[in-house]
């Protein structure tokens, strides 16, 4: 088609430049020769115009074709990008779902490898305890054997009683024993009568619930709270966590108070983001909840059913629990953070932390004392200065709290070192929650009401539709609880 054209096209210009010679020789009466060299200069200007003509109109449509390359070249670049990434995700899939099963096992064998060595610390160290509470009578009869067998009597008579008086002596002069705490409200209690007041208290659900703020500086407005625990004794004596936490925990108490905690600090967020979208809740769990093989699986169940609400439910732990952390509770916080749901670390006794590796695990703030960031003395005996920790927590994505603020000083001193948020008895002292906080949304918890009434001598705080124990897998049919609890999160999130 294209030789065609060609070829119509030089036919068409020999045409005209004789026709226009022809119009020179007849009709202007140029000469032979002249209307020649007419002719030919209209076929030669005729055949330069076609030439350059089509070598702009060829320019034009290779340009065309360069540019629609280009964007071909471009696209196929991005697919083959999406291809690759997309081979990674199922390479890496695969190759996860292969060591899943080969890697189950041994994690077991681990954790009960750190189980076995923990119990045998305790034992070694009770053991090194009973030693020493052994050989502390044998080096008082060494000292008093010497004074006895110096006297002037029979050689006969001091042997076969120097060993009665040292023998007996230790029986009247026994150490003090370690059940008993010397201060609190347990002074003079034994470690049974403690753990057993602790326990009717957890079962009788005298729980309080107290919310601390926690404030940004140096604006002071609220923007976290904490959530604490108070337990009440029959007579009515508040204990603060510090007065029963080791006793709950040697008891293994622990996980049915974390779990009624928990149920109410979900209560205490779904009433905060009603009011209030851009606010969250610390929730202090211990350790222990980590690993028991009851009581954490409905955990993990229960925050699976309220993830909605994970960006407002922030989950702390203290600094030597992490630090003790072995692969169970490795596995239970990665579960949970899979969850969405983040961490915090209290009780910081030292600034030797590892950013990268606390924000991989999910930790986004870190709460330090207040006369910790401000001891100067103490620089040497941290990895970095105080001044510099706000900045490298922050470049982790983790944000820096100072609590324990008493002071106005501290908060001047405090934004030297770039603290954006602050927490302590300056701002506010831990405040029970009303009992309106909690009763306007366990009313809507038809689930709960019938699975588990309110004890009747439960905390105003607690509300009273507030199940005694409500994660706790010790209850008659634990499967049912557990399911209520699941199906009541997901009509909460429903409404």
């Amino acid at each position: 088609m294209l030789s065609l054209s060609a070829v119509f096209v030089a036919v068409c210009m020999v045409l005209i430049s004789v026709s226009s010679g022809a119009v020179f020789y007849l009709l202007l009466g140029f000469t032979g020769a002249e209307s020649s060299i007419v002719a030919v200069a209209a076929l030669t200007g005729l055949a330069l115009y076609n030439t350059v003509s089509s070598r702009l109109r060829d320019r034009s449509d290779v340009g065309g074709q360069i540019a629609d390359l280009s964007r071909g070249t471009a696209d196929l670049a991005r697919q083959v990008a999406e291809f690759s990434r997309r081979l990674s995700a199922v390479e890496s899939e695969s190759l996860r779902s292969r060591s899943a099963p080969a890697a189950t096992p041994l994690a077991a064998e681990l954790s009960e490898l750190g189980i076995v060595v923990k119990e045998l610390a305790e034992t070694v160290a009770h053991h090194q305890t009973a030693l020493a509470n052994l050989t502390a009578p044998a080096a008082v009869a060494e000292a008093a054997a010497p004074a006895v067998v110096s006297a002037p009597e029979p050689v006969a008579s001091v042997a076969q009683t120097a060993p009665v008086e040292t023998v007996a002596a230790p029986a009247v002069t026994k150490p003090a024993p370690v059940t008993l705490l010397p201060t609190g409200p347990f002074k003079g209690m034994e470690r049974e009568a403690i753990v057993a007041a602790i326990r009717e208290a957890v079962e009788a659900n005298r729980i309080d619930l107290y919310l601390q703020p926690i404030v940004t500086l140096p604006q002071r407005k609220v923007r976290y709270y904490e959530a604490m625990v108070r337990l009440r004794t029959a007579d009515g004596t508040l204990l603060a966590p510090t007065d029963f936490l080791p006793y709950a925990e040697g008891g293994g108490l622990m996980p049915k108070i974390d779990s009624m905690m928990l149920f109410r600090c979900v209560q205490v967020v779904r009433r905060l983001l009603s009011k209030n979208r851009d606010i969250s809740l610390f929730c202090n769990v211990s350790a222990s909840t980590l690993i028991d093989p009851q009581f954490f699986p409905q955990f993990a169940d229960f925050m699976d059913a309220n993830r909605a609400i994970a960006p407002s439910l922030v989950f702390e732990f203290t600094q030597a629990a992490y630090r003790a952390f072995g692969a169970i509770e490795s596995e239970s916080i990665a579960a949970l953070a899979e969850h969405g749901f983040r961490f915090s670390m209290d009780n910081v006794a030292d600034l030797r932390l590892e950013p990268r590796d606390l924000a991989d695990r999910g930790f986004r703030f870190i709460k330090v004392p207040a006369a910790l960031l401000l001891n100067q003395g103490d620089v040497k005996g941290n990895d970095i200065h105080p001044a510099d920790f706000s900045g490298l927590l922050g470049r982790f994505g983790i944000e820096l709290i100072a609590e324990r603020i008493e002071g106005e000083g501290v908060v001047v001193d405090l934004l030297d070192y770039d603290v954006r948020f602050g927490q302590g008895f300056l701002f506010s002292p831990p405040r029970p929650v009303r009992p309106e906080a909690l009763q306007g949304i366990a009313d809507r918890n038809d689930v709960v009401v019938r699975e588990v009434p309110a004890e009747p001598d439960a905390a105003p705080a607690a509300g009273t539709a507030m199940p005694a124990d409500p994660l706790a897998s010790t209850r008659p049919a634990p499967s049912r609880l557990g399911k209520a609890m699941v199906q009541l999160a997901r009509n909460a999130a429903a409404s």
